[in-house]
């Protein structure tokens, strides 16, 4: 793969790594900005609503911009958003800072996705993002637990300031590695909206929301849960969430290499041992040995899935290359939002924990039948088209040389 993905996929390590980061922070943020536990939360939802509305204003507003312009200045502002977050001593600031660098990053995601796989050709687009979503996983197995342990050490202002320097960096390699992609027939925001009509579009949309709310809600309470219900001493998870992401970054890598061959085998086998895994974790969540072994397998196969969702789209809507990144990024985020809110809901109602990998199960649920009904739907259509002429052939992307090979 060119260098060009690799440096977008550090890009979205870097930023999601200050997405994820706050979960650790909190009370020292609480404490230092004078507010209460809940409200410091709100940074973490402010986070995720400037990610909801960022993806699709902003792939509209740059569908003429070349990408790696596009690409360095939502760097540009992310950087800045965090600079004037670790100087700032105003919760209000922060949390308008928050929003703007989730915005930013928003951008981020949209381009660089539709950027990567245009440099990686038709043949590997579902390698191309396995790359880019990576930067995701690593971010959740590294940043998370980087994140707190320097705001522990340096302050929570420390941990903004080490974001912005990664992002910084990640911005280097791209204005070295990633070609400017200058389309030569700029995209019309017409046509890119019409061609955001077909349902299984749509469909994809909501397996990928399903599919992320299922397996956030999990992870967002799995090391209370360890400590609480299961028993760990808390020495022991961050061990055990390390096998959570060695699961995570293995299913993403072999989720990759099969997206573009079996996409709608990976989805039906992903979605199924996400159901079965979030069962047993919400039977078995007492025991050590199985519910570590039930963690690792959480990560593989909830991570397995998201190069067959980040890549599926480009085929169901040729037309709306860009929309249709920003459209997936808008629905990762209302899983990550929806994840957490369901469990917290059942927590808040005196549930215990092992009850949130259940709802996980529940959703997971909704997820196979979406994925039944796509194959239904896509069936259907092969059926017509044997019926008729055969289309044409869809228009293809070629890899793009890069100044990094």
């Amino acid at each position: 793969m060119p260098l060009a993905i690799w440096g977008i996929g550090f890009g979205i390590f870097a930023q999601g790594t200050s997405e994820l980061m706050l979960a650790g922070l909190l009370p020292d943020m609480a404490e230092d900005l004078q507010v209460s536990i809940p409200q410091a939360g709100m940074l973490i939802s402010a986070f995720a609503l400037g990610m909801l509305v960022g993806a699709p204003v902003l792939a509209a507003l740059t569908l003429r911009w070349p990408r790696r312009f596009a690409l360095l200045l939502f760097l540009a502002v992310f950087v800045l958003s965090h600079v004037v977050s670790a100087l700032t001593g105003s919760y209000e600031l922060l949390l308008a800072m928050r929003f703007i660098g989730a915005f930013a990053y928003a951008g981020f995601w949209a381009v660089g996705g539709s950027a990567a796989m245009a440099l990686a050709g038709p043949e590997r687009r579902g390698q191309a993002m396995s790359i880019v979503a990576g930067g995701l996983s690593v971010a959740t197995v590294l940043g998370l637990p980087a994140g707190t342990w320097i705001g522990q050490h340096l302050g929570w202002r420390g941990a903004f300031w080490t974001v912005a320097v990664l992002s910084t960096i990640a911005a280097v390699v791209i204005v070295f590695c990633v070609p400017a992609l200058r389309p030569e027939n700029p995209p019309n925001l017409r046509v890119e909206l019409r061609g955001m009509r077909p349902p299984r579009l749509w469909l994809s949309y909501a397996m990928t929301a399903t599919a992320t709310t299922a397996l956030l809600g999990t992870f967002s309470y799995l090391s209370a849960m360890l400590i609480e219900t299961t028993g760990l001493g808390s020495s022991w998870v961050p061990a055990v969430l390390f096998g959570y992401g060695f699961g995570a970054l293995v299913g993403i890598v072999l989720g990759g290499k099969a997206a573009d061959r079996y996409p709608k085998s990976v989805l039906g086998i992903g979605f199924t041992g996400l159901l079965v895994t979030s069962v047993l974790l919400a039977l078995f969540a007492q025991y050590p040995g199985a519910v570590v072994a039930l963690v690792v397998a959480l990560g593989f196969l909830g991570f397995s899935t998201n190069p067959a969702l980040n890549s599926r789209f480009i085929p169901l809507a040729p037309d709306a290359p860009t929309l249709s990144v920003s459209g997936n990024v808008s629905a990762f985020n209302v899983g990550i939002t929806l994840g957490p809110w369901l469990g917290g809901l059942a927590l808040s109602a005196g549930h215990d924990y092992p009850v949130i990998p259940a709802i996980g199960a529940a959703v997971a649920v909704l997820a196979l039948v979406l994925w039944a009904w796509d194959m239904l739907l896509d069936g259907r259509a092969k059926q017509a088209s044997a019926n008729q002429r055969p289309e044409q052939g869809s228009r293809q992307v070629e890899g793009v040389e890069t100044p990094c090979g």
